[in-house]
């Protein structure tokens, strides 16, 4: 995912504050308990996406993907150049901190690598191709209509950075997702980057039911950080 610091003002951001990392379609089908067949017909939004290859390989499924990330104001061919330097580094650290994570999807930190770089080239290539599927945006604004998509999926992004974004940030970023959706929004994982539980959970679900939607917390077939396992789907009723 793209984590850089998220501003209201200009889309563009400095490339260099950009870290561009993404997962892969199967990571993503885990990640969020995806079952293709229900995603048949539907408008999916992933916000943001970041190198993620969800949107690439679902169009070669049939599927309505959009992708929408702050690092799409940038070339493609910057953002591959990008993308290899962030996935060096940040095996480099990975090497330093593989007792917080749990190894049974990826083997070791080369098959992570591979993971990665698979992504980060299925999703450049796709740009090139099939650029207006790439909308730039900062969150918490989108430029989408109301109710624009069925589904929209959000990983790596909130909860995770809490000691950076605020509460108000999240709520703020939260309300809009299901304002383009018209069905549910999926958020993972629920920690933040030590693998704690995000420290606001129980406020933002009351908040959230509060507001009529439908929140539950759901076991997914996933855990790459100890902890995090678990996605927490918002519907509207």
């Amino acid at each position: 995912m793209s984590k850089t610091e998220q501003s209201r003002g200009n889309t563009k951001q400095e490339l260099d504050r950009v870290v561009f990392i993404g997962r892969t379609f199967e990571e993503y089908a885990h990640m969020f308990d995806l079952k293709m067949p229900e995603l048949a017909g539907k408008r999916v939004l992933d916000c943001p996406s970041g190198a993620c290859s969800f949107t690439a390989h679902g169009l070669k499924e049939g599927l309505d993907i959009t992708a929408s990330d702050i690092a799409y104001d940038h070339k493609p061919d910057d953002l591959e150049v990008k993308g290899l330097q962030d996935i060096g580094h940040a095996m480099e650290t990975m090497e330093q901190a593989k007792s917080n994570y749990v190894w049974d999807y990826y083997g070791d930190v080369e098959g992570l690598r591979r993971h990665r770089e698979q992504a980060l080239r299925d999703c450049v290539r796709d740009m090139r191709e099939f650029p207006d599927r790439y909308v730039a945006a900062v969150l918490p604004e989108l430029p989408f209509d109301n109710e624009q998509f069925h589904l929209v999926l959000s990983a790596h992004f909130l909860f995770m950075y809490s000691d950076r974004l605020d509460y108000d940030f999240h709520v703020q970023t939260v309300r809009e997702l299901l304002r383009v959706a018209s069905e549910e929004v999926r958020i993972f994982p629920l920690t933040d980057l030590s693998g704690s539980r995000y420290v606001h959970l129980e406020r933002l679900i009351h908040e959230l039911e509060s507001e009529g939607c439908r929140v539950a917390e759901v076991k997914v077939p996933y855990e790459f950080m100890k902890n995090g396992n678990s996605l927490l789907s918002i519907r509207k009723i």
